[in-house]
């Protein structure tokens, strides 16, 4: 996980721009940069499973929907085609993904020469049959590529923060409280009581009770820093947020 952006009070869009995770993003565009493969891994890794999920809703097989999205990653990295992407343009990240995706896609299926793809680089590993076995585990195909991928989207959000904040616990030795009270964040409920979870982490009951309500504090901190990551404009991180809980049915 990289380290969370610094806070900027800056209204202006361009600055904002550059103290986000999209500089990142351009930094994978750019070959000459020593963080590029690090900066792709970290989107692939991200974003895999819902362009995943979206293509194979969208009717492709198994194979075909990893052949595109390893080799979408691929190509990004190989037509510098981050570099395209501005902070006026006011498109938000998930928006400009499946854009590119599915444009590769068109683009793959007229020249059918899937065997070039990737240009000769290298192709991003993935666990190909895991991503499967959780698309097998989706909603009945009534839900639209679209939504699905939405959904999906809003989860590796609502995942990267939860991971973030366990790194968080776990750098300042407190694994056993996250562990004890990460139902809270997850469900909306301990899994027990906080009587129960306070003597199996040696606290009172009220030291628990206030642990609880600054872990829920600090992970929607960390979400709307995920959420700003993703959005060219401080303006659009509440309306990004709507549109999470939207997505998530909350």
């Amino acid at each position: 996980m990289n380290k969370l952006r610094e806070t900027t009070h800056s209204p202006d869009g361009a600055k904002w721009f550059t103290t986000t995770h999209w500089s990142v993003v351009l930094a994978a565009g750019d070959s000459t940069s020593p963080t590029a493969d690090a900066a792709l891994e970290r989107l692939c890794v991200t974003y895999r499973y819902p362009l995943y999920a979206y293509l194979r809703r969208k009717g492709y097989t198994e194979h075909d929907a990893e052949d595109l999205t390893q080799g979408f990653f691929a190509r990004l990295l190989e037509r510098h085609a981050f570099r395209s992407v501005t902070p006026n343009r006011g498109a938000k990240f998930r928006t400009f993904l499946l854009t590119a995706l599915n444009h590769f896609a068109t683009d793959e299926r007229e020249r059918q020469q899937a065997q070039k793809r990737g240009g000769g680089k290298k192709l991003l590993s993935f666990d190909a049959q895991r991503d499967e076995e959780r698309y097998c585990l989706e909603p009945g195909h009534e839900e639209t590529p679209e939504k699905l991928f939405e959904r999906r989207w809003a989860l590796a959000l609502l995942d990267s923060a939860l991971a973030a904040l366990e790194q968080e616990y776990r750098r300042t030795g407190k694994t056993a409280v996250f562990e004890q009270l990460r139902g809270a964040l997850v469900e909306g409920v301990l899994e027990q009581s906080y009587a129960q979870a306070a003597a199996q982490i040696g606290m009172t009951e009220e030291a628990v009770k206030k642990a609880a309500q600054r872990l829920r504090r600090r992970y929607q901190e960390i979400l709307r820093e995920e959420i700003r990551n993703t959005v060219a404009s401080p303006t659009e991180v509440d309306e990004e947020l709507r549109h999470l809980w939207s997505v998530m049915g909350t």
